[in-house]
């Protein structure tokens, strides 16, 4: 039978439960006897631990336990693990459980209280008395790379962590014969991922079953499940992890580990009670990683018509006072750069380099903005000085249809080579401009400065690495009573998987997707696997639950077979029900296929490989699938206070085979939203001593329903050739081009002063004083 769910809008079946307060969230686990933890941590950016004394604290009211890193068990005061490990990785540090002899951020934890609410935990870690020696602070990521600048690690030397290289071609002869070159430097600062949920992390012991169950809002279950085994001297069997509903993941809440997942387990091991940790919202600035901050220096070499010859870039990331999760965000920033354009000579180069900061991890999109602004705001910069259009300068170089698959010439975050492989970029470019009204922007844009509106109009063009491996799996299980189970080994935090995976499954085994229920996040339910990240999940576990619920459909027709005495290739399945062709009275249900296929005496016949309806399958994806995407906007500026309003917004995207697009147009209004956050609101700002002053949400911004426009989506359906589904990720698609977008809007906006963005996230006060900058500039209007 053909597809009945693959393709449609089907609502989200998790959305009754979670809009009427019936989800679970780390917070809502409640147990008997529950301990409360609060994490003290350093007020300082850089400092030496001088003293702790933990006495006041200890005897204070309803505490149970007060840890320093010396209270720990020796294996526990080493350095957390390193996650992912890479050569150019000179100086892989990663932080400790609690802070040894220095603390290298504000809000390093330093020592960890328990006691019987939170309350009193709070309370009785104001009583612990630290003595601090205040060390220099390098806060700048500039001054941090220079040979003389503080020292965030002694024993380094320096505070590059990373020096990495990639070329494609011969970079030096194409700048060496370009009619043009261009270069300009271009910063994005920092931002935090501010999901609505904060961290939290419950902890329970059996001491008598020596079973330890963690309830973390975590999206790597299975990973974390390993990693407190390996730490804790517990086999895996002996640890189950649990993401129960996640109010907001974006990549942060991806670590391995967070200080807090080591201290609560150990805790509640210790102790024989459980205990629970959650994360406030002003923690959650400084504890939690965060994202964005790299400079960088880029050139673009082209013709006398505009065509690349060389695009060289060299940057620095900032990755904050440690680099657990290793150089994958400034590697996949320096590999998207290249976009959906045929760049024979490539050089990007970087150096991680390490400040007295919060850690950096990725964030939805995880570098991918970064490398989109640099090549979009390159392009920019081609069109405007030799007056092409600019949608002209990109027709020219995109890569065309017949091309795929084409090698980049790069290697990606998981080692393998970049091959886009597939898609049809002028199609997507064609698309957006007829959805925004491109032709007709001249004459709009003439009658908006006759008004003396500033309006403008942006367009940008992206390519998103996504559906990396290693492998994901799955196993789906039709029970005696017809209901169809499916445990997956990723989690969800809001992504839409208990319904895109319910129609696959629904597809498979012909019944009504309201009858299959899928587990996620639970490593009790299913136990091996990696996490949900990098827009991977549809592309990887997605084709997992693909295959293993082939696989049940292929066994139930075999089980059917034997009982019907009828030839496998005489049956079909349709409506949840097997049936003879042609004799359509000889029939059973999936029910009383489950019960066959558990017999309680006899044989099970050779075929069947083994009992019940039943089975559980990989997928490793050879290397990842590229999507691609274009964003356009109409805006306005208001030259005398610094604001924005986006008049109109469009989305163009192909992410292969479309499972639900209702889901995937939420996943890219989403992506949109904090798209717009990191371009005009969303910044972190830090003093010269590494305190950081936006702290709350009165002064870090976000954007609300007032701003977040109407978003128009459009899809295009190159499917991938490299997995059974023929999908392609699509968590980060909405967030990626914004930036580059937004700038280029404001150009066209404010061209007539000359404004040309450079930097991100702007925000109403800078671009007034950008505009204001400008203003003075006598040859300003061009």
């Amino acid at each position: 039978m053909g597809t009945r769910y693959f393709g449609e809008r089907v609502k989200r079946n998790e959305d009754p439960r979670l809009l009427t307060g019936r989800g679970t969230f780390v917070d809502d686990i409640r147990l008997p006897g529950m301990l409360h933890g609060a994490v003290l941590r350093s007020p300082h950016a850089h400092a030496r631990l001088l003293s702790l004394d933990t006495s006041k604290a200890k005897t204070a009211r309803g505490v149970v336990a007060v840890y320093t890193r010396t209270d720990l068990p020796e294996h526990l005061q080493q350095p957390l693990p390193k996650l992912i490990p890479h050569y150019a990785l000179i100086h892989h540090k990663t932080q400790y459980a609690l802070a040894p002899e220095k603390v290298r951020y504000v809000g390093e934890p330093v020592a960890f209280v328990v006691a019987e609410s939170r309350y009193l935990a709070e309370d009785a870690a104001e009583l612990v008395e630290v003595e601090y020696e205040p060390l220099p602070p390098v806060v700048d990521l500039t001054q941090a790379a220079q040979p003389n600048a503080p020292l965030v690690h002694e024993d380094m030397g320096t505070n590059v962590c990373a020096h990495h290289t990639q070329r494609v071609g011969n970079v030096e002869d194409a700048f060496a014969r370009a009619a043009h070159v261009f270069t300009e430097r271009f910063v994005m600062d920092r931002g935090t991922a501010a999901p609505m949920e904060c961290r939290g992390i419950v902890a329970q012991w059996e001491p008598k079953m020596r079973q330890l169950t963690v309830w973390d809002s975590t999206q790597a279950p299975i990973p974390i499940r390993n990693g407190l085994a390996r730490l804790l001297g517990l086999p895996q069997g002996g640890v189950r992890v649990i993401a129960p509903d996640v109010g907001g993941g974006f990549g942060p809440k991806i670590m391995m580990f967070y200080p807090e997942e080591i201290l609560v387990p150990c805790a509640a091991m210790q102790l024989g009670r459980p205990v629970k940790w959650i994360e406030d919202r002003r923690e959650n600035f400084v504890a939690m990683n965060q994202e964005r901050e790299q400079i960088h220096v880029a050139a673009i070499a082209v013709d006398s018509d505009g065509r690349i010859l060389g695009v060289r870039t060299n940057f620095l990331y900032d990755s904050g006072a440690y680099i657990p999760y290793g150089i994958i965000v400034p590697i996949v920033a320096s590999t998207t750069l290249p976009g959906p354009y045929k760049i024979p000579n490539y050089h990007c180069e970087f150096k991680a380099v390490f400040t007295n900061k919060t850690i950096v991890s990725p964030y939805r999109g995880a570098g991918r903005p970064h490398g989109v602004f640099v090549m979009e705001r390159l392009m920019d910069r081609v069109a405007k000085e030799l007056r092409i259009d600019r949608t002209e300068v990109r027709r020219r170089n995109l890569i065309q249809p017949h091309e795929f698959p084409y090698e980049v010439g790069l290697i990606y975050q998981d080692n393998a080579p970049v091959i886009y492989d597939s898609g049809d970029y002028p199609a997507t470019l064609a698309k957006a401009l007829q959805m925004i009204g491109y032709d007709m922007w001249p004459e709009r844009r003439a009658r908006y400065r006759r008004e003396g509106r500033y309006v403008g109009l942006g367009i940008a063009c992206y390519v998103e690495g996504s559906g990396i491996g290693p492998y994901e799996g799955a196993r789906v299980t039709v029970e005696p009573s017809g209901k169809v189970y499916a445990a997956t080994s990723v989690g969800t935090q809001g992504q839409g998987h208990f319904t895109s995976f319910a129609q696959i499954v629904a597809d498979a085994l012909t019944v009504p997707v309201e009858d299959v229920v899928v587990v996620t996040g639970d490593t009790g339910a299913f136990g091996w696997g990696t996490g949900t990240f990098a827009s991977r999940a549809a592309v990887v576990a997605g084709n997992a639950v693909h295959l293993a619920a082939q696989a049940v459909r292929e066994k139930t027709l075999k089980v059917a077979a034997t009982k019907l005495e009828a030839r496998v290739e005489d049956l079909e399945l349709q409506d949840g029900k097997v049936f003879v062709r042609g004799v359509p009275g000889r029939t059973m249900t999936l029910a009383e296929i489950a019960v066959a296929a558990n017999p309680l005496r006899g044989t099970i016949p050779e075929g069947w490989e083994q009992p019940g309806l039943e089975a559980s399958r990989y997928f490793a994806p050879p290397r990842g699938t590229f999507p691609n995407g274009v964003h356009a906007c109409v805006l306005e500026v208001d030259v005398q206070t610094g604001m924005i309003k986006i008049l109109k917004y469009v989305v163009v995207h192909d992410c292969g085979r479309v499972i639900n697009p209702l889901i995937l147009d939420g996943q890219i209004h989403g992506g949109v939203a904090q798209g717009l956050g990191g371009a005009f609101y969303e910044r972190l700002v830090y003093d010269e001593h590494g305190q950081l002053l936006t702290q709350t949400f009165m002064d870090y911004l976000l954007p609300t329903a007032m701003e977040v426009p109407e978003i128009e989506i459009g899809h295009l359906e190159t499917p991938s050739p490299l997995n059974p589904l023929g999908v392609k990720g699509a968590g980060e698609a909405g967030v990626i081009p914004v930036a580059a977008l937004i700038a280029q809007a404001i150009d066209d906006a404010l061209m007539e002063f000359g404004v040309r963005i450079a930097e991100m996230p702007l925000s109403p006060n800078r671009l007034l004083e950008i505009i204001q900058a400008a203003r003075k500039q006598p040859a300003a209007a061009s």
